[in-house]
C-alpha cells in the first residue's frame, strides 16, 4: 500500500480542497486503466489549473486514449469469451444430471420442494426468497442472507426468472440455471456480474399476488 503524503488540513479551505481531491480520486478509480500514472495525472491538473502550456498536445493525447481504449476492449472481449466457455461447460454438466430439466430456451431447473398454490401469470406480482450465485458458488445477491423476502412483478426480472416463475406454483422451491442470454447477456450487471455470465438461483415462490 502506498504511503499517504503529508498534507496540512488545518483550515476549512484545506479540508474542502482535500475533499475535492477525494472526489477526483474516486472518479479516477472508477475509470482508471492498467498502468495509470498518478504523477502524470497530478502534473496535468497543475498545468491546467495554473494555465501552463500542456506538455503533450491534444492530438497525441487523443491517440493515446484510443490505444488504451483498444487494449481495454480487447481485455473485456477476452474475459467475456472465457465467461461464455465457463457457462457452456457448467450448463452442459448440469444438464446431464437426472434431476435437471432443460427447456427449449435453454433454462435449466431442478425441483427441490413442491407446493400446491397458484401459478403466476406474466403480469403477476410474486413474493419470493432467493439465493443467487455465479457458477463457482460466489454469492452476488440473496434475499435469504438479507432475511427479507422480495416482492416484484414477473415481467420485471431477467428472462430466466420470468420463464421459471410462470412454471412454478406457490410453495415450490426450485434451483434454476440461467444461460447468459437468459440472465444479463453481453452487457452484464455492474462489477459483480460480467458479460456472458451464467447464473444459478434457488427460488422459493412464497406467494402470488394478482
Amino acid at each position: 500500500m502506498a504511503l499517504q503524503p503529508a498534507v496540512e488540513l488545518a483550515t476549512d479551505e484545506q479540508r474542502a480542497s482535500y475533499g475535492f481531491g477525494l472526489q477526483f480520486g474516486e472518479q479516477l478509480r472508477r475509470n482508471s486503466f492498467e498502468g495509470l500514472d498518478l504523477d502524470a495525472v497530478l502534473a496535468g491538473v497543475q498545468h491546467w489549473y495554473h494555465q501552463q502550456e500542456a506538455a503533450v498536445d491534444e492530438t497525441a493525447i487523443n491517440a493515446s486514449y484510443q490505444v488504451i481504449q483498444g487494449k481495454r476492449e480487447a481485455q473485456e472481449a477476452e474475459l467475456a469469451g472465457k465467461r461464455q466457455q465457463l457457462a457452456d461447460m457448467f450448463l452442459k454438466a448440469n444438464a446431464a444430471r437426472d434431476e435437471v430439466t432443460t427447456t427449449p430456451s435453454g433454462l435449466q431447473y431442478e425441483v427441490l420442494e413442491s407446493g400446491d398454490g397458484d401459478s403466476p401469470g406474466p403480469r403477476s406480482t410474486v413474493v419470493t426468497h432467493y439465493h443467487g450465485t455465479l457458477v463457482d458458488g460466489t454469492v452476488f445477491d440473496s434475499s435469504v442472507d438479507r432475511g427479507e423476502p422480495a416482492e416484484f412483478g414477473v415481467h420485471q426480472v431477467i428472462p430466466g426468472w420470468t420463464e421459471a416463475l410462470q412454471m412454478m406454483s406457490a410453495g415450490d422451491k426450485w434451483r434454476i440455471a440461467c444461460p447468459p442470454h437468459l440472465a444479463y447477456g453481453e452487457q452484464g450487471a455492474g462489477s459483480a456480474i460480467g458479460p456472458n455470465t451464467a447464473l444459478v438461483f434457488e427460488i422459493h415462490l412464497i406467494a402470488v399476488k394478482d
